[in-house]
């Protein structure tokens, strides 16, 4: 049982991801950004479900094949492994319960989030549209951690969405393990709005009014909360997000600044919209002018850091 540690972001990954052989050719998969860059901030937990279920490496290939309506995966010796691969499935998403995120391998008929060849059992033709058995026993089992495949993580955009999803749901479960009152929830809610704002504005008020009452106590809007937050924060964030969010935050130092320094962070957020400049321009000014003219309120919004700045995840968006 991998149980929740407030001072760890535990991620669970599939382990030729880190340099596991435990492909089934022998080999590895290793990727740069999980083992050089995310490496540094989170404990990985490697897994392995081919490996977990009994079947060394290399061991004979699997496919996912479809007979008569129904996916399974079968080895190239015809063995079948799907109940065995969806058992593990179900077993370990219990046992996960304290990860805040999973790197899958895409295209693996394990493993694979989206898009994984499913052969027909004719033997005539395939198509990529299937679903890695173990990974869909996770997907099923943990609608909010945040998932992502190895491949989709080479994208900028997708790279920093994971990642921004994984610190908000360790923030989460770090409010959990603290324990829930209304209070806190609000306060969770206040501190997320800009980020979730950015990403999905009509979420952020839906929340919002989903908190309006709490008399009623905690328990189901909290679950409701957090499924509503981890939905909008999938969604990515367009640059026309990011400029409302960046002119909101500009309103509250126009009395603060001078008129050259308005300019300057105006001229700023219109290249960064114009996609002239990257988001780290603009957020960085704020930053800046956050420390000349401190506002506690602002200080304490995630979406001005939210992941290590050592991951130069926005330098890309």
């Amino acid at each position: 049982m991998y149980k929740f540690d407030p001072g760890v972001i535990r991620i669970g990954v599939s382990g030729c991801l880190v340099g596991q052989q435990v492909r089934f050719d022998g080999g590895h998969k290793r990727s740069d950004f999980c083992t050089e860059e995310l490496a540094r901030f989170v404990e990985f937990v490697p897994l392995c479900p081919e490996m977990a279920i009994g079947l060394g490496a290399p061991r004979p290939s699997i496919r996912l094949v479809n007979q008569a309506g129904e996916v399974r995966a079968l080895t190239a010796r015809g063995e079948d492994l799907t109940e065995r691969l969806q058992a593990y499935g179900r077993d370990m998403a219990v046992r996960l319960g304290g990860v805040s995120g999973y790197i899958l391998c895409a295209k693996s008929p394990s493993c694979g989030m989206e898009r994984v060849r499913v052969y027909h059992d004719s033997g005539k033709g395939n198509a990529k549209e299937g679903i890695g058995l173990y990974a869909a026993e996770l997907m099923r089992a943990l609608p909010l951690l945040p998932l992502e495949e190895d491949g989709r993580l080479q994208d900028p955009v997708l790279r920093e969405n994971f990642v921004t999803r994984i610190y908000a749901f360790h923030d989460w479960q770090c409010l959990l393990h603290r324990g829930l009152t209304p209070s806190r929830l609000i306060a969770f809610h206040s501190r997320y709005k800009y980020l979730l704002m950015a990403h999905h504005r009509d979420s952020y008020q839906a929340l919002g009014l989903l908190l309006s009452d709490l008399s009623g106590g905690v328990g189901q809007k909290a679950d409701a909360y957090i499924a509503g937050m981890m939905t909008a924060l999938a969604r990515r964030a367009s640059r026309r997000g990011h400029t409302n969010v960046l002119q909101h935050l500009q309103g509250y130092f126009k009395h603060q600044l001078n008129s050259r320094q308005r300019q300057a962070l105006a001229r700023t957020i219109h290249q960064y919209r114009e996609g002239e400049l990257p988001l780290l321009a603009p957020i960085t000014l704020f930053r800046h002018y956050l420390e000349e003219h401190p506002n506690d309120y602002l200080r304490q919004q995630v979406y001005l850091n939210p992941h290590p700045e050592a991951l130069r995840l926005r330098y890309g968006i």
